[in-house]
């Protein structure tokens, strides 16, 4: 019987159907998975990280208008002695000149002191919000069901969780300040200059009309080049963390000068991106300081004209002048805030995007728990009932799927590549729900269980065997962190793991390093399978636990499958027919649906397909 040709039941690779660099997608040239942002989701967010700090953020504005306005005393100080103190010195009245510089030295020391007040007050309530929103990055990515990691790649959370945030960053503790500095300024200088002379007042006011123009158009044509840019960082880190992820087929096949390529690429659309925004910033720059230079020049002209008339007071005009520089100049600083707003905009729209995603696989609104074991031994009932399920970018996987496991026993199940065997796995962990139908186990539904409920109930041990950084017994301790180091040990013995952890420098305390590489694939395999027996699940899965393995350390792990499969429900995904010598049960699958049903016994004296591939499994071994 040849093997059957289906349709791939594994989830699609996050690159799949994809524009490769080269070839842009049409609107966003970076970022393929780009996620909806509602309306107003940005400023929803903002205001839910500064709620929690209301008290202190009004103290801090508090702190900043006072600062502000022990600054903006001096020109009114100023024209006081001009057009006061000056003349009362001449008569020998010295009292006002020294009340002016009083004022003067008394109106600094609070702008210092308040500034250093704001500066503390702001960087606590702006390290508090980048706190929360690292934690709610991390905690989301985490409560995100398994099948949105398989499309939305590592390297695009952390670019959420350190280059968007790094820009919030910028504008909390940067653009910020400047931007109340700059909005105060404008509303207290225009009051004292319409205070001080209507005329002056007036054509100061009227400039702003033409630096809001400006404004406007700025954040219009900056927002889109922000948001290109955002994504053109989030593909270089992409790119990055993918190469060096998989820097052992990268050597392998020496695609070195094909990644480089790839990166030039990425890196190239980059600095495009970085130009067009210091492009758009030189523009405005240049527009404003037109705009402001043209009204200072017209306001002194004129000023000079009154002043010479004797229409106005020498002091009135020097205090004008004054406060138009100080009008004027923040006029670059408010650029710099629009840019940092702009790149921080474009990431908080993106960190939106993320928080707003829903998980595929929720929490029941009203969960249940387990019913008591029927027997003595963990093991549970487990029914696939009328199951269908097909991914989202490919076609049905199980078209209709029914299936009982009794509690208790070990069902080995066998296929070709695509016959549905790990979306099985994966249904009965939960990663996924059904399209249609129900997984029960011991009669509750799956979708009725809250996630502790259920991650107690079943465990699936991966040919990957992914470990922790950290130490060996922190890593088999993870089902059950409470566990002492005594049951560990025992578990680890249990198992067969034993030697192999007590040989090792320091013990169980050694640490494995990044995915576990300080100890071979075989000991990895033994750590997962103590791991699950330390959780004591009612149902195993075993999805290829020995594919990767080699002879010695296959048999290995065999012996310590014996032992912790022993009274739990367990499903075994195997493709090295030597592993479904310990179930009690074989299943055979094509194209999703069960084709051969029975012990390995029966299977083998058989003329079906479970048999052939025994005779192919025993000649290889010949």
């Amino acid at each position: 019987m040849t093997a059957p040709t289906t349709t791939s039941a594994t989830a699609p690779d996050d690159e799949q159907d994809l524009p490769r660099p080269e070839e842009p997608a049409a609107g966003d040239p970076f970022d393929r998975d780009a996620l909806p942002t509602a309306p107003g989701a940005t400023g929803a967010l903002l205001r839910s990280l500064l709620a929690p700090m209301k008290a202190r953020v009004a103290v801090t504005t508090l702190l900043l208008l006072l600062q502000q306005a022990a600054v903006q005393a001096g020109p009114l100080l100023v024209a006081y002695a001009i057009d006061t103190a000056v003349p009362a010195f001449r008569r020998a009245d010295h009292g006002p000149l020294i009340a002016v510089a009083v004022g003067y030295l008394l109106c600094a020391v609070a702008s210092g002191a308040l500034q250093y007040a704001f500066i503390l007050a702001s960087a606590r309530v702006n390290q508090d919000v980048l706190l929360d929103l690292r934690g709610r990055i991390f905690r989301h990515a985490q409560a995100l069901s398994v099948d949105f990691h398989e499309r939305y790649t590592s390297g695009r959370l952390i670019s959420r969780s350190t280059t968007d945030v790094e820009s919030l960053r910028e504008l909390l503790e940067e653009g910020l300040q400047e931007l109340v500095s700059v909005v105060v300024s404008f509303v207290y200088i225009s009051a004292m200059l319409l205070w001080l002379d209507l005329g002056l007042g007036a054509v100061a006011v009227a400039s702003f009309v033409p630096l809001h123009l400006l404004v406007r158009v700025y954040q219009r044509r900056a927002g889109r080049v922000y948001r290109v840019r955002s994504t053109a960082i989030a593909a270089v880190i992409v790119k990055f963390v993918e190469t060096m992820n998989g820097i052992r087929p990268v050597r392998t096949f020496r695609r070195e000068a094909v990644n480089d390529a790839g990166f030039r690429v990425l890196n190239r659309r980059h600095e495009r991106t970085n130009g067009d925004a210091l492009l758009e910033m030189a523009r405005y720059v240049t527009g404003s300081r037109l705009v402001a230079n043209t009204a200072v020049a017209v306001i002194v002209l004129w000023g000079a004209q009154r002043v010479a008339g004797g229409t106005l007071e020498l002091g009135v005009l020097a205090a004008a002048v004054l406060y138009l520089r100080r009008l004027y100049d923040p006029i670059d600083r408010l650029g710099m805030f629009l840019n940092s707003y702009q790149s921080a905009a474009a990431s908080l729209e993106k960190i939106a995007g993320l928080l707003a995603q829903t998980p595929s696989v929720p929490e029941p609104s009203a969960p249940r728990e387990l019913p008591p074991p029927a027997s003595e031994h963990p093991g549970r009932e487990v029914v696939f009932d009328g199951v269908r399920f097909a991914y989202r970018t490919g076609g049905e996987v199980l078209p209709r799927f029914d299936l009982t496991i009794p509690a208790g026993q070990t069902v080995a199940v066998v296929g070709s590549t695509g016959a549905g065997k790990s979306t099985l796995a994966k249904l009965l962990a939960r990663f996924y729900d059904a399209s249609d139908g129900r997984v029960l186990l011991d009669g509750v539904d799956l979708r009725e269980l809250a996630v502790p409920e259920l991650r107690r109930g079943v465990v699936m041990v991966t040919q990957e065997a992914f470990l922790f950084s950290g130490t060996v017994a922190e890593n088999i301790a993870i089902g059950r962190p409470d566990a002492t180091r005594e049951e560990i040990e025992r578990a680890a013995k249990a198992i067969g793991a034993h030697d192999f952890i007590s040989a090792l420098p320091d013990g169980y305390d050694t640490d494995v390093r990044k995915r576990g590489g300080r100890i071979s694939a075989g000991q990895r395999q033994l750590v997962a399978f103590a791991r699950a027996l330390l959780a004591d699940p009612a149902v195993l899965i075993l999805d290829e636990a020995t594919s990767s393995l080699d002879i010695p350390g296959e048999r290995a792990v065999q012996r310590a499958m014996t032992t912790v499969l022993r009274g739990r429900t367990a499903v075994v995904i195997a493709h090295r027919l030597s592993t479904v010598e310990i179930a009690d049960r074989v299943l055979v699958m094509e194209h999703g649906r069960i084709v051969e049903d029975g012990s390995p016994a029966e299977l083998i004296a058989g003329t079906g397909r479970f048999a052939d591939l025994h005779r192919a499994w025993r000649d290889s071994l010949a």
